[in-house]
């Protein structure tokens, strides 16, 4: 769906406006991202008396990647976790067809920084950063506590075989063979929980640059298009990945502290004993999934897709993944 910046500025003010009957007009558009399929937009609803700050998260043609959720569950899955007490932004409308939008929704937006660098280095989080590993690993435990029952009937099931299979038809599907790939997905073949835990929220991208962080700490937990039902684990495994470290290879929880802090704060919250095993399987599931996104990237640049640096450069980043798996299958951070 192709609108001119024009026809888009007065179907968004239409839409904002049936959102918030009090507001008539729109003020500060700006645009956020620009993914494949994904825009992001910031912009204020103005009344008479009030101010609405707010972001649009919008898929112009109402398609989204393959294994995403779609906007409109999305926003649903947004609104039962605030319903849970959970911190997520207030979501104030769901695009209908009559918008002429494509599908997303709008939120109210939240102050605070979502750069992992200027987290990590900005004199401003000194004194907040040392907090950042408890209030990961606590905020994490209340959502795998949320009652799945409450959450949208559309959210997908996904634990540690058919995880493990789907990454395992996504490596035979590369153009170029992947060899540490193989031998990662055999260890995790021969090394998989045989416990089956009862399948939790799990937001499936549980990191730096899907919080906002404020002076005061993590304020929100953004992006939730790849969450589902499966194993909790999985979470904290993925916060702890090398590409989220961001430079600070010795703090693998994020950049800020150690796996044993993490887990720790995360027991205490939980009331949950995390199996180190456990973790370190979905350690090394979370090097071969990000491995195989980033090898995929090719087929997305060759083809015309997306053509971008940033897509060239991802592809690259794959190699790094084959040395973080083989760190850890060989027992060494």
């Amino acid at each position: 769906m192709t609108l001119s910046t024009d026809d888009f500025r007065e179907a968004l003010q239409k839409a904002a406006c049936r959102a918030l009957p009090a507001a008539d007009r729109i003020e500060h558009l700006k645009r956020l991202s620009a993914g494949a399929t994904l825009e992001t937009w910031s912009f204020d609803a103005i009344g008479a008396n009030a101010r609405w700050p707010l972001i649009l998260r919008r898929s112009p043609g109402g398609v989204r990647a393959v294994r995403t959720l779609a906007l409109a569950d999305e926003a649903a899955l947004v609104r039962a976790l605030r319903t849970a007490g959970a911190p997520v932004a207030e979501v104030v409308y769901t695009l209908a067809d009559e918008d002429g939008l494509g599908d997303g929704f709008m939120m109210i937006r939240i102050d605070g920084e979502t750069i992992p660098r200027k987290i990590l280095r900005d004199a401003r989080f000194d004194r907040v950063r040392p907090q950042l590993v408890g209030q990961f690993a606590q905020i994490a435990a209340g959502l795998h506590a949320v009652d799945v029952a409450t959450l949208p009937a559309a959210l997908p099931v996904s634990g540690v075989r058919r995880t493990l299979d789907d990454l395992r038809l996504r490596t035979e599907a590369l153009e170029s063979p992947r060899p540490v790939f193989d031998l990662a997905i055999r260890w995790l073949t021969d090394h998989a929980p045989s416990e089956v835990l009862p399948a939790r929220l799990v937001h499936g991208d549980y990191r730096h640059g899907n919080v906002i962080i404020g002076t005061d700490g993590i304020r929100a937990v953004l992006d939730w298009e790849i969450a589902h039902l499966g194993d909790p684990i999985e979470d904290l495994a993925w916060l702890c990945l090398p590409p989220w470290r961001f430079g600070h290879l010795d703090q693998p929880a994020g950049g800020l502290g150690t796996r044993e802090a993490l887990l720790s704060a995360y027991e205490a919250a939980s009331g949950q004993a995390v199996d180190p095993m456990r973790f370190r399987f979905w350690e090394l599931l979370g090097s071969l999934r990000w491995g195989v996104s980033c090898a995929s990237m090719l087929e997305w640049f060759r083809s015309g897709r997306n053509r971008t640096v940033e897509r060239a450069m991802i592809v690259r980043r794959a190699s790094e993944n084959e040395m973080d798996m083989m760190r850890l299958i060989c027992g060494r951070d």
